[in-house]
């Protein structure tokens, strides 16, 4: 049990490789798209009964559920308010090569992945959790993450992906300018977002293999990586908003290149 609770460690993620899964949504996914990869589920006695087809998916899976008190299973996770549902996930082996080796998830002339979003010092959790789900609703072939960004299994960022974690590759501790750079090279256009670009969103022709890059909530791109990329682009506001935070500027622009291939 000790083991299970360090977890909220990320020294100890990194250690052992695995991390918390909490709640049903979280869980169900977890057991339905990423099986191998599930450890163990710990269950309390109304989850039990509340969510048999979970169980029961996780017993058709060969993955151990132990029943536990609500009390243990609280102190077991991280969030306040558990929902009667955890499991242990070991984290996927997934790289940058294994992402431009696929293809894209909605097909195209092109082999390669259609469709990226690179994350670059992100730290909110519930940014970053929120740019994976919209990276998933988009079909985004992949999420790449720097390796100064927040800990994408962290049970925060693995709660607000609401089970997106499970359905597209998340490759995390990357250099985000060697990243453009390989990127570059496998003739995938990237296009850094910056508030006072002259070029908008609605001026880009999106149909072709592109990659969106996003910095930091504070500060936005570092000038040197923004200089790298293909272009500079902002989202318009045509209001008195005084800017959009970065998970929502991400699904609009994910959304006009899921628009772009699909129309």
């Amino acid at each position: 049990m000790r083991e299970v609770q360090a977890l909220s460690r990320r020294s100890v993620r990194s250690r052992s490789g695995r991390f918390l899964v909490e709640g049903p949504q979280a869980v169900r996914e977890l057991l339905r798209y990423a099986a191998p990869t599930a450890r163990e589920v710990y269950a309390t006695q109304d989850a039990g009964l509340r969510y048999a087809d979970i169980l029961a998916a996780a017993d058709a899976a060969g993955v151990p559920v132990y029943p536990v008190s609500v009390p243990v299973l609280a102190a077991l996770g991280d969030t306040e308010t558990p929902q009667g549902l955890l499991a242990v996930a070991q984290q996927p082996v997934t790289d940058l090569a294994g992402v431009l080796a696929e293809d894209g998830r909605s097909g195209g002339a092109e082999p390669g992945p259609r469709l990226l979003v690179l994350l670059d010092e992100i730290r909110d959790p519930g940014n970053l959790g929120t740019v994976i789900r919209a990276a998933d609703a988009a079909g985004a072939d992949a999420v790449l993450v720097s390796k100064n960004s927040v800990d994408a299994f962290s049970p925060k960022v693995v709660r607000s992906t609401a089970g997106s974690l499970f359905h597209l590759p998340v490759v995390t501790g990357l250099d985000a300018q060697a990243c453009v750079r390989e990127l570059a090279a496998h003739g995938i256009r990237t296009y850094a977002t910056e508030g006072e670009a002259r070029t908008t969103v609605q001026d880009l022709d999106l149909l072709g293999r592109h990659c969106w890059v996003f910095g930091t909530e504070a500060h936005g791109l570092p000038d040197a990586l923004a200089a790298q990329c293909s272009a500079r682009v902002s989202v318009p506001i045509f209001g008195q908003a005084e800017s959009l935070n970065v998970a929502m500027a991400a699904t609009i622009c994910l959304y006009a290149s899921a628009v772009a291939h699909r129309g």
